[in-house]
């Protein structure tokens, strides 16, 4: 497998930051869940400090794959009507958008409540806003809403692939799946991944 895109399915590294930024993202999201429930203590503060180490983690990753998608073609799409193309646009540029702005009001929740933000106890990074108590309560919120509505994103994302998957006959997901074979007779236009 190549490690850039072919004209027939998604190179080895866009595989890569797929699959690994969603499963960052949903251990992230089950982490965050569990999380709230806990105790004040020592491993309270600690489980925060890793669900926050993760979150700068996907937000990197998400940089590193705007930054590949910059200089690695996507495949083109599979035949589809016009309307489908629109709605897949649309949703994949929610999907990106979303997955930038969860962790990035997560930092900025952190900033406004006054804590110190550090990457797995390696170095700090900077605060985005001082510390305003009344702000990080909408801080919070906004978090957790866009969270909810990134979970509906993939739910809607995943049910796609799979009308392509199984539907249409087509190589939608399989061109996503390392180790797949595609199936016969594919892709014409453009991707909006």
């Amino acid at each position: 497998m190549s490690l850039r895109n072919s004209p027939q399915r998604w190179g080895a590294m866009a595989m890569f930051l797929h699959w690994i930024m969603v499963l960052g993202i949903l251990g992230n999201g089950v982490w965050g869940l569990l999380m709230t429930g806990m105790k004040p203590s020592m491993s309270k503060i600690n489980v925060y400090a890793l669900h926050k180490s993760i979150g700068l983690t996907i937000l990197a990753l998400f940089l590193l794959r705007l930054l590949w998608r910059m200089f690695d073609r996507p495949p083109p799409a599979e035949p589809a009507p016009r309307w489908q193309r629109i709605i897949a646009a649309i949703s994949h540029a929610l999907l990106y958008l979303l997955v930038a702005a969860i962790p990035l009001s997560g930092w900025w929740f952190n900033s406004l409540s006054g804590y110190p933000l550090q990457w797995f106890k390696l170095f700090n990074l900077p605060a985005l806003a001082g510390k305003h108590e009344p702000l990080a309560k909408l801080a919070l919120d906004a978090h957790e809403y866009l969270f909810w509505l990134l979970m509906a994103m993939l739910v809607v994302h995943v049910g796609a692939a799979l009308k392509h998957h199984l539907a249409d006959n087509d190589n939608v997901l399989r061109r996503m799946l390392p180790f797949v074979r595609l199936r016969n007779g594919s892709t014409s236009e453009g991707d909006h991944r």
